[in-house]
């Protein structure tokens, strides 16, 4: 999401392997009125998985497929607007975060809450609520053991549901990510490793993984060149991660990370539309632009009047990690 809508709207990857015989649009159509999407991820197959803030859905495009269809209906099991979602091909778990938005300062009636479902039938596994109060669930990533992990935007914090557990708790923070309000946003998981970023501070921080599942000290990665307002991030390869920028225009960008330090690569520019996530069908990258800025338009105001554009998410050679 963009930077300067973020904070208001929080205050108020699996990599596909796309099947030989299927095509890879240039485009994935979103059809519908005020979607407003945030995230999305990929399974084996090739299929694409998209959350909608506007609708309170989940949106599928199948394989080789260019326009998604309605696949999880709003209002499923208390399900509200959907922000992160990971599809976790190890465990055959789609990951979804809801959060209920409201007015500044107000706590939502129900916490932040990630579900899971079966991502083949899209029947609900099970449920899971927030451990810190006004919670606010953005992303989402799971580690080689299949230890999940989510980050809490409002409260600075990521969370930790471990294999098997049935709660979420409390897992890295303590004020370590920066201060209060600067929207803990993206993560992803590379060997025993969790990175996240900070939208608002425009920075990535590294936690390791103990022996014993615990979190080492968060540090943040020293990076060659400053990125401007990360959102997504997805793992690619054993070392890299994608991630999407929201500053300057919009741009996907490449990070070969060692640890602390990190090598940044720009791959595409030019995303006027708000990018928010990105993930990987075989060798190509699909960017998610979610027009949050129209989203959080004030009532009345005169530009209240322009209708979004078509949502979609637009597709970039990457290669292989």
């Amino acid at each position: 999401m963009t930077s300067s809508l973020c904070g208001l709207l929080l205050a108020s990857l699996a990599l596909g392997a796309l099947p030989a015989s299927a095509s890879v649009p240039d485009t994935l159509d979103i059809p519908g009125e005020r979607i407003f999407p945030e995230s999305l991820t990929s399974t084996p197959d090739g299929s694409v998985i998209i959350g909608s803030i506007g609708q309170k859905q989940i949106y599928r495009v199948k394989p080789g497929a260019s326009s998604a269809e309605v696949w999880i209906q709003a209002g499923r099991d208390g399900m509200h607007n959907i922000f992160g979602v990971f599809a976790d091909n190890k465990s055959n778990t789609l990951y979804a975060c809801s959060n209920i938005l409201g007015p500044p300062g107000a706590t939502p009636a129900v916490n932040a809450t990630l579900y899971a479902f079966d991502p083949k039938s899209g029947a609900t596994k099970a449920h899971y609520v927030f451990p810190t109060e006004k919670g606010f669930c953005n992303d989402i990533a799971v580690d080689t053991q299949g230890n999940v992990y989510a980050t809490d935007s409002n409260n600075m914090e990521i969370v930790r549901l471990k294999k098997g557990g049935t709660a979420l708790e409390v897992w890295a923070g303590s004020g370590a990510f920066g201060p209060p309000h600067s929207v803990l946003d993206g993560i992803s998981v590379l060997g025993n490793r969790v990175y996240a970023n900070a939208l608002l501070t425009s920075k990535l921080f590294t936690v390791p993984i103990g022996a014993d599942g615990k979190a080492g000290a968060v540090v943040e990665v020293k990076l060659d060149h400053e990125i401007s307002h990360p959102d997504g991030m997805r793992s690619f390869g054993k070392s890299d991660v994608l991630i999407v920028e929201g500053g300057n225009g919009g741009r996907l960008s490449r990070i070969a990370l060692n640890g602390e330090t990190g090598k940044v690569t720009t791959i595409k520019e030019g995303y006027p539309d708000g990018p928010v996530a990105v993930t990987v069908v075989g060798t190509t990258a699909y960017v998610l632009e979610g027009q949050l800025a129209t989203l959080m338009k004030a009532p009345g105001a005169p530009a209240d009047n322009a209708p979004p554009k078509p949502f979609k998410a637009t597709a970039v050679t990457v290669g292989k990690p």
